[in-house]
């Protein structure tokens, strides 16, 4: 009896400075010389895309990196500062011709206007290639910057209070993805006319105002740009328990999650089905895809030696909000396939140091994914929702199709169950 041909993985990469370890800069390959030149980045996207990976993540923030989870620290031996992700990703667009580039925005403090219209631009600059990857901060020092808003001073995520505190942010980005959306179906497909003998540039009918009145956010619109040229570009967010799986499923089109076993990667998907079934998008395509931190060598051994060095060099082992794996391309295979097993439908992973763990990826783990029929051997679509599987939406507003139904603003925050995953 035949079994069914397993279904090929999707591939992310995150990048983030030099690697995810706090001491990779150190390292012979990380190139700290060129951490804030185009060609850094251009160069990490480019070894991605020969890897055929569906996308990049690139890492943001609003403050400088810290060790600590909510307040900055003082070090001066680990990277800190940033080049701006939908900059960069801007950059590295006309360098690249099929890869999906995904920055980070914190939306905590920033308006989802200004942000629909920077992705929609990616996307024109791409020619169908932007994603988008929402992000909130509990910081107090990083709220200092933004004028009168404060953000309440929580000890840990993980207390009482600190459950509130996200939980708020998380349904803030909740209705900030929503404007998001709307925004950019805000013009019709059609609504540009460049009718140079009439005089015609745009067709005022097909630009509509969103009219949005939440908790969060009163926007009016529409865009000042028209629809991007995916519609609507992924939308991905990070989750570790109940606030930000229920973003996932009411929002997104890719949740990234931290199992650390094939038993939690179970519940932590059966939870975002439940949610996304409740939101009403059980027939909408959503993907789950598992992050861990990767240390990839030819033998597990040199995997662990160059891992204790690093954490040598940092002063302490490296934890994070991610599981790590240490070792070789095919162990690091048989992984992903276990956790597949459970419904995880991709994986984004880290490189502990970019340049080193970057290569090993794509040149080592996907010819043993593709070994395996697990994963393309060329690009086959020629935007992002084309290698995630997914088609071009029409737009809400559209005068030739029913208005759908538009999804609540949320009015207050859910309560917050214990933590169920990850930090």
């Amino acid at each position: 009896m035949s079994s069914t041909p397993a279904s090929p993985l999707h591939l992310a990469v995150a990048l983030d400075g030099t690697g995810w370890h706090p001491a990779s800069w150190r390292e012979p390959a990380a190139r700290p010389q060129d951490l804030f030149t185009a060609r850094y980045w251009a160069d990490l996207v480019a070894e991605a895309e020969h890897g055929l990976l569906d996308f990049v993540t690139i890492e943001d923030g609003l403050g400088p990196q810290s060790s600590h989870a909510l307040e900055p620290d003082e070090r001066t031996d680990q990277v800190r500062g940033r080049l701006d992700a939908v900059l960069i990703a801007s950059r590295v667009a006309p360098l690249t011709r099929h890869i999906g580039l995904v920055p980070t925005v914190v939306a905590t403090h920033t308006e989802p206007f200004h942000i629909s219209k920077a992705i929609a631009t990616l996307d024109y600059v791409s020619t169908g290639r932007a994603g988008l990857r929402v992000q909130v901060t509990a910081r107090a020092n990083e709220a200092a910057h933004f004028g009168p808003r404060t953000v309440e001073r929580i000890d840990a995520l993980d207390g009482p209070a600190g459950r509130r505190v996200t939980a708020e942010l998380f349904e803030e980005a909740t209705d900030y993805v929503e404007v998001v959306r709307r925004l950019w179906d805000s013009w019709e497909d059609d609504a540009e006319i460049r009718d140079v003998a009439t005089g015609r540039f745009v067709d005022r009918d097909k630009l509509h105002y969103i009219d949005f009145e939440g908790r969060f956010f009163h926007v009016k619109g529409p865009s000042i740009t028209p629809r991007p040229p995916q519609g609507q570009p992924p939308v991905s967010a990070l989750a570790h328990r109940s606030t930000g799986y229920r973003l996932v499923a009411r929002r997104a089109d890719i949740g990234y999650v931290t199992p650390h076993d094939a038993r939690q990667a179970r519940a932590i998907v059966a939870e975002i089905r439940a949610e996304q079934e409740t939101a009403g998008r059980a027939d909408e395509t959503l993907h789950v895809f598992g992050d861990l931190v990767v240390f990839l060598d030819d033998t597990p051994g040199e995997a662990n030696a160059r891992r204790e060095r690093l954490d040598t060099l940092a002063g302490a082992p490296y934890t994070g909000d991610a599981p790590v794996f240490t070792g070789t391309a095919a162990r690091l295979a048989d992984l992903l396939e276990e956790l597949a097993g459970e419904g995880l439908t991709g994986f984004r992973l880290r490189p502990a140091v970019a340049g080193h763990d970057l290569p090993r990826v794509s040149r080592d783990l996907v010819p043993e994914l593709q070994r395996r029929h697990r994963f393309r051997k060329a690009y086959e679509a020629a935007t992002l929702r084309g290698h995630l599987g997914l088609g071009r939406p029409a737009g809400r507003y559209s005068s030739g199709r029913p208005a759908a139904p538009e999804p609540e603003p949320v009015s207050a925050p859910a309560p917050t169950p214990a933590p169920t995953a990850g930090a």
